[in-house]
């Protein structure tokens, strides 16, 4: 099993990495476990409660659960990995099994937070992207997927999503084995990437440097 933690800010482009990494591999080998659906439960908070949680800070995330369902995975274990409603602003009752693959990547903008998360990782990588072009994104994804105005959204960025990604998800950075400049955009480093997971699953493992 080979399990990679793919960071990155809001916009970014690494669900666009992630996406591709899968489309790249044989059917089958790659679970996708998205860090959002490990956000916290709220159902005891009223609508107006939850439109105010702060959803780019650490603490707006159930670690605990996270870090102990990849690690089931990684001995071998399938999982109910929870469901989220950004329209919502919950959990849902619903869950998705996930059994164990040869690949297991796992994507939110505080993928390489915890250190006890990144340890279970073999491969750590940081999707960049420029600020102006994250914000765009953001634009464009929350007025089609998440009901917002284009006020709602750059009123939300300069408050919230900017000073985070500053203060907790710019320095994960450090962490990462593979920085991705130019996000999702960027075929080559992503070609390169995929190179390295498809020998690192398919050729003996004494063959590897070490860190692959």
């Amino acid at each position: 099993m080979y399990i990679i933690g793919i960071a990155g800010g809001t916009g970014s482009g690494k669900t666009t990495v992630a996406r591709k990494i899968i489309e790249s591999l044989p059917q089958g080998e790659v679970a996708l476990i998205p860090q959002d659906s490990y956000y916290i439960e709220a159902t005891e908070l009223s609508m107006a409660a939850r439109r105010k949680i702060n959803y780019d800070h650490p603490s707006a995330f159930d670690w605990d659960l996270l870090i102990r369902q990849v690690s089931d995975l990684k001995a071998g274990k399938a999982i109910e990995q929870p469901t989220y409603s950004y329209l919502e602003c919950d959990r849902l009752p619903e869950t998705i099994r996930v059994e164990p693959r040869e690949v297991i990547l796992i994507e939110g903008i505080l993928a390489l937070y915890s250190k006890e998360l990144r340890d279970l990782m073999d491969l750590k990588i940081f999707v960049d992207a420029d600020p102006d072009e994250r914000l765009i994104r953001v634009i464009e994804r929350d007025i089609a997927e998440r009901g917002r105005t284009v006020q709602m959204v750059v009123d939300r960025y300069l408050s919230v999503l900017k000073p985070m990604h500053l203060e907790f998800i710019e320095p994960t950075k450090r962490y990462a084995d593979l920085i991705i400049p130019q996000g999702g955009n960027n075929e080559k480093a992503i070609g390169i990437m995929r190179t390295c997971i498809l020998h690192r699953l398919h050729a003996p493992h004494d063959h590897f440097p070490a860190g692959l």
